[in-house]
């Protein structure tokens, strides 16, 4: 099935509880016909499912209900609706919070009371079973059916989850209590509190969890809230407040100072400091004026713009990196498979071990009570909730954290892979440099005045339509002579050598030196080229089929910040490569300005030439990040360990890179290697903590060591301890 017939779209589930259920969606989804991937998220609760024309929406919504589930397509129209569910389903778990606790709470008093020997007929009262029977049972069939609900339907899939231990433990001590308190048992023996407190204190972990997962998504709702609504529009000389949805291509946006920008645009008219911080994470507002872009959620300071839209809606910068950052957030780190692995066989082995222990204990101490509640206690303290949540809540709030800092990351494996970068490759134009250059010298071949408008035209109908940055220098140059430019024909890119086409019937071309070899021409003595290229500036040649006819020289000037970014990454103990397809004189001048070791710096590579040089790093054990920003680097981006593509750059090396920088500042590679070091830190200490709990307690539970309500907290706590480590993350500083 090829790559165009298959489409992608994200689900938001509800009801999952426990990383068994999250494998249990996944599998259902993976067992339609058609599906390629699916990823389900428990942090995020939506499943990212790749698909062909073999299956549909309807199909794996429907796949999701038969394992058990609710699911919605999660789009821009079914955002609001989801949003309100969410909260519904919040405050319906409030109010049986409420309800659950205030009916174990007397339960949990007279207990307490009784162990401190205070014998009153209140405290007589609250003993009776009659009085816990009817405490006890809304907590356990009318809180509790969201547990046995779960239950079946895992049962039913051949899928036990956290939604099994908790039912089965509960019913135990629920049960046990019932036979002893009406049918011969001891009436002295009642667990009514266990199984009411156990279910109230799950429940409080589950609340808990809720409002700490809405604040792991907090960075997409700052960038949502950054979305204008209103947009100041001129019609008919006229300015009228019209909705952002109304907004047409074409557009003249009126901004005043204070306002937000609402679109993606030109200004047309105007100058203003803009503050893109919300961009690119830089505090600094930047300069804007005639013809510079603007991006939708921009704040403008000081004066009146007025902005032709040039993207609205879904094809704004702030859309993208909102669309990017959510799908960043649905997908999985490679480390997250060993828990998923786990989380798997992890349940069954519960049971066994709580079926174990109830048989053991039972042969040893002869008591049915004892070996029950050993057993609901291991049954307890086992859910793996914890280990569900380890990794993509931390996946989530990092994602977040980087695009605040204005670095997109498109998913958990590039996050993971990024912390054991040991190599930089560096594209120059763009990357290391401005990006911007411009003409700083044109030598003729011919002193004829004459001749030299004639050449100039040549080399302005030769350039006129390339999007290339040495071409638009050459024809911002040429504009200043305001000279009338000839139609040019069969104009064609020459890979990694210039351009040719035909000009007023005769075949020109524009190019580097190579192309100047290749077509065994000779260079005029008076052209100083490689005095020129030894100071770094890019050299290039206008020809004909018989000769060479002007030598333009372009500066492109260096990142005010690219060499203090390099040393920076050098004292991280990275190394930093600089390929370009420029000659080697001018790459080894900005390669020496900059602080590049001159082996390091690899020239005159053609574009498809350039994922060969990665592939040759990562062949000697490096692990390589490309960076750059053109059409041209994307094979090289694509081939990287990680790619990651300046903000400034074209769309296609955005979409194949891993790593987006929306400043365009190289010192946001190092933030990069710190931000994944630090998630995945974080991501180390969850999955810790999460083993070690349940390793240690359920030997514990096992040896009666503990308390089934104590286990009860203890597991409940455990998962809203490993989203509030997550949670920390937030207040790291990017150095």
């Amino acid at each position: 099935m090829s790559k165009e017939t298959t489409q992608i779209e994200t689900l938001a589930i509800s009801g999952m509880t426990c990383a068994n259920c999250s494998a249990r969606v996944e599998k259902g989804l993976l067992e339609q016909e058609g599906v390629k991937t699916a990823h389900v998220n428990l942090a995020t609760e939506r499943a990212t499912v790749e698909f062909d024309e073999r299956t549909s929406v309807t199909n794996l919504l429907q796949a999701v209900a038969d394992s058990g589930y609710q699911a919605i397509l999660y789009d821009e129209a079914h955002r609001e609706q989801i949003k309100q569910e969410q909260l519904k389903e919040q405050r319906h778990m409030k109010l049986q919070l409420i309800i659950s606790a205030a009916l174990s709470l007397p339960m949990v008093i007279g207990m307490i009371v009784m162990m401190l020997g205070v014998t009153h007929p209140i405290v007589h009262w609250l003993h009776l079973p009659m009085v816990q029977l009817l405490l006890a049972t809304p907590v356990q069939f009318y809180i509790g059916m969201r547990f046995y609900k779960g239950a079946y339907h895992a049962i039913k899939a051949k899928a036990p989850n956290m939604d099994v231990l908790v039912a089965m433990g509960t019913s135990a001590a629920y049960g046990l209590s019932v036979y002893n308190g009406f049918f011969g048992g001891n009436p002295e023996h009642l667990y009514f509190e266990s199984s009411a407190v156990i279910i109230t204190l799950i429940l409080l972990g589950k609340y808990l969890e809720q409002r700490a997962k809405s604040k792991t998504g907090e960075a997409i709702k700052e960038l949502m809230n950054l979305q204008v609504k209103i947009a100041n529009v001129l019609r008919d000389e006229n300015v009228v407040s019209i909705p952002i949805d109304d907004v047409l291509v074409g557009d003249i946006v009126v901004i005043r100072p204070g306002e937000q920008v609402p679109i993606d645009g030109v200004i047309v008219s105007g100058r203003s400091a803009i503050d893109e911080s919300m961009l690119t994470g830089e505090s600094m507002p930047v300069e804007k004026e005639s013809e510079d872009r603007v991006f939708g959620g921009t704040v403008n300071q000081t004066g009146v713009l007025q902005v032709e839209a040039t993207n609205i809606g879904a094809t704004t910068a702030l859309s993208r990196i909102i669309r990017m950052v959510e799908e960043a957030q649905g997908t999985k780190a490679p480390i997250q498979s060993v828990a998923d692995r786990i989380s798997h066989i992890f349940v069954p082995v519960v049971l066994l071990v709580a079926f174990v222990t109830f048989l053991v204990t039972f042969w040893i101490s002869g008591y049915m009570e004892q070996a029950v509640l050993h057993s609901v206690a291991v049954l307890v303290i086992a859910c793996p909730c914890a280990l569900g949540l380890a990794t993509p809540t931390a996946i989530m709030v990092g994602t977040g954290l980087g695009a605040k800092n204005g670095i997109l990351i498109k998913g958990g494996g590039a996050l993971e892979k990024a912390a054991t970068i040991n190599a930089v490759v560096l594209d120059k134009t763009g990357t290391i440099t401005e990006g911007k250059p411009k003409v700083t010298d044109v030598k003729w071949a011919s002193d004829d005045d004459a001749r030299q408008q004639e050449y100039l035209k040549i080399l302005m109908a030769l350039e006129r339509d390339s999007e290339h940055a040495l071409a638009r220098a050459i024809v911002a140059y040429g504009e200043a002579y305001e000279i009338e430019i000839p139609d040019a024909h069969e104009v064609e890119a020459l890979v990694g050598m210039g351009i040719t086409g035909i000009v007023s019937q005769a075949r020109y071309s524009v190019g580097a030196e190579r192309l100047v070899r290749q077509h065994k021409l000779r260079i005029p003595t008076h052209f100083d080229y490689r005095k020129l290229e030894e100071e770094g500036q890019t050299v290039m040649f206008l020809l004909s089929e018989t000769e060479v006819l002007a030598q333009i020289a372009v500066s492109d000037p260096i990142k005010a910040t690219s060499k203090q970014a390099i040393q920076t990454l050098h004292e991280q103990g990275v190394a930093v490569y600089l390929l370009t397809g420029d000659n080697k004189r001018a790459a080894q001048s900005i390669g020496k300005q900059v602080g590049i070791d001159p082996k390091r710096i690899i020239a005159e590579v053609l574009p498809e030439e350039k994922a060969s040089v990665i592939q040759a790093r990562q062949a000697e054990g490096e692990i390589v990040a490309m960076v750059g920003d053109g059409i041209n680097d994307a094979p090289a981006l694509a081939v990287a360990d990680v790619g990651i593509a300046m903000g400034s750059g074209t769309d296609i090396a955005m979409e194949t890179a891993d790593v987006t920088l929306m400043s365009s500042d190289l010192r946001q590679i190092a933030k990069t290697i710190q931000l994944s070091e630090l998630t995945m830190k974080k991501i180390k200490q969850n999955l810790f903590w999460a083993f070690v709990y349940n390793t240690i307690g359920i030997p514990f539970a096992a040896l009666g060591l503990l308390n089934p309500m104590v286990a009860g907290g203890a597991m409940a706590f455990s998962s809203v301890s490993v989203l509030l480590n997550s949670l920390r993350l937030n207040q790291a500083k990017l150095k």
